[in-house]
């Protein structure tokens, strides 16, 4: 793992290059590679999954299963074998569960342990630490398991686990993966049928591994137009095999930058694909970018293709808020693309950006100013003025240890008229371990500071 624990930064510089070209994989999928892992140690046998994520947040959950009571171990052909102890068979771990960055590792696991009838103490780094949990704390109170911790529910946070776990059923006030997730996996350890109803669809990830592990998941429609996934209680879950697709946000990366840079051709294999999570692949299109998807197949459940993204003249776009579900990781990058486009590029339904590893909206926002470009932003919204010319760059940007922050800022520094750095690159490794020789061996420059 990179020294993200350190107090010394690390500065990144991105420059113009020439035309990025090649043919790469990203690193697997990361919400994928959590659940596999969680679900893998509930289940009963041996769970094989290879292409897992092998970031320092999709790591710590490793280490958190390992805690409480799975075997895990990584092959030397990179294979991760899972030894399960079944629903319910959940030790209670003799040490506090470090989740780093990761607010998605940190929810569902909270979720998890809540059915259980142990004790569990979580912490994170200074960035999680600052992140809430009440929103996944009020239903699990209802599943009956009980929390102390800071204002706000947040970390370090104790989680005392209900005795007999009680299947509810839950609208979300919010849309959120994360929170439906939570409750669902609190519910493999209820008897009898725990649903969660959503405003807007959201990630499906959680859903479909559960049918992949054997659990009875379905999905009905409400006459509002609302989805309610409802989870059987108290299956047997058999371990199966995962193939983790390449990661579709941080496929973004690259993509936004073969886009915006002149002469660019690349092909990025083996991306998941899965709908509710195209959005910004979508708005891409929408703004003229010449992407084409091929090779479609399926992995795990899991669309997958192969994506080629050729630089193309983009154009200023209008998003529709009910996408953001889809996107809401992707709105950093989409903001770069936007900076370089001719128009005006218009954003909304973004206040989950403002609690995630950072304000998001803010940083990006106060990014883009200082590199020259015209934006707004609302309590829920941007507006990005793009000129269609390079924009001007040259600034030092602030990632406030928010890795696609970090990744996304660099990527404009690839287009700029003048060099970009941001502050501290040492978080980019929680996600896209790898990331800067990728994007120089496809002919970026980004190098060290100092």
């Amino acid at each position: 793992m990179a020294d993200t624990g350190s107090d010394v930064l690390k500065p990144l510089r991105s420059a113009a290059s020439g035309p990025l070209s090649g043919r790469v994989r990203v690193p697997g999928d990361k919400s994928i590679s959590h659940r596999a892992l969680m679900l893998g140690a509930v289940a009963i046998g041996t769970t094989e999954i290879e292409g897992l994520l092998e970031g320092e947040d999709v790591l710590h959950t490793a280490a958190a299963m390992r805690a409480l009571g799975a075997g895990l171990e990584r092959g030397g052909n990179g294979v991760w074998r899972v030894q399960g102890v079944g629903v319910g068979g959940l030790l209670e771990p003799a040490q506090v569960l470090d989740m780093g960055n990761s607010g998605t590792a940190a929810r569902l696991l909270i979720g998890l342990v809540a059915g259980h009838p142990i004790t569990t103490f979580f912490t994170g780094d200074a960035s999680l630490n600052r992140r809430p949990m009440a929103r996944v704390i009020t239903p699990l109170e209802r599943v009956g398991a009980s929390f102390v911790g800071r204002s706000g529910g947040r970390l370090p946070l104790a989680v005392i686990g209900a005795e007999r776990a009680v299947p509810i059923v839950y609208r979300l006030p919010v849309a959120s993966a994360q929170v439906k997730s939570a409750i669902l996996f609190a519910g493999l350890n209820a008897a009898g049928t725990t649903t969660v109803i959503e405003p807007e669809p959201t990630r499906d990830h959680s859903e479909l591994m559960l049918r992949h592990f054997g659990a009875r998941v379905t999905v009905e429609r409400q006459a509002d137009g609302a989805l309610a996934v409802s989870l059987d209680g108290q299956p047997e879950l058999t371990a199966r095999p995962v193939a983790v697709p390449a990661d579709p946000s941080s496929a973004a990366f690259p993509a936004v930058a073969a886009a915006i840079r002149p002469g660019s051709e690349i092909t990025l294999t083996g991306v998941g694909l899965n709908p509710r999570r195209t959005g910004l692949y979508q708005t891409l299109v929408e703004m003229g970018a010449d992407i084409t998807f091929e090779n479609r197949r399926e992995q795990a459940g899991e669309p997958v293709a192969d994506l080629r993204v050729r630089a193309s003249e983009l154009r200023g776009v209008e998003v529709p808020p009910e996408r953001a579900p889809s996107m809401i990781d992707e709105y950093p990058v989409l903001a770069v693309a936007a900076a370089c486009a001719h128009g005006t590029t218009v954003m909304r339904g973004l206040a989950e950006l403002r609690v995630k590893e950072s304000d998001r909206l803010a940083m990006i926002a106060d990014g883009l100013a200082a590199c020259g470009v015209a934006v707004e932003a609302g309590p829920d919204s941007l507006v990005v003025y793009g000129t269609g010319a390079p924009p001007p760059g040259g600034a030092t940007v602030a990632t406030a240890m928010d890795h696609r922050i970090a990744m996304s800022f660099l990527v404009l520094g690839l287009a700029s008229s003048a060099p970009v750095t941001i502050d501290d690159g040492r978080f980019i490794d929680t996600s896209f371990p790898g990331f800067v020789g990728l994007i120089n061996g496809l002919g970026g420059g980004i190098e060290a500071v100092g």
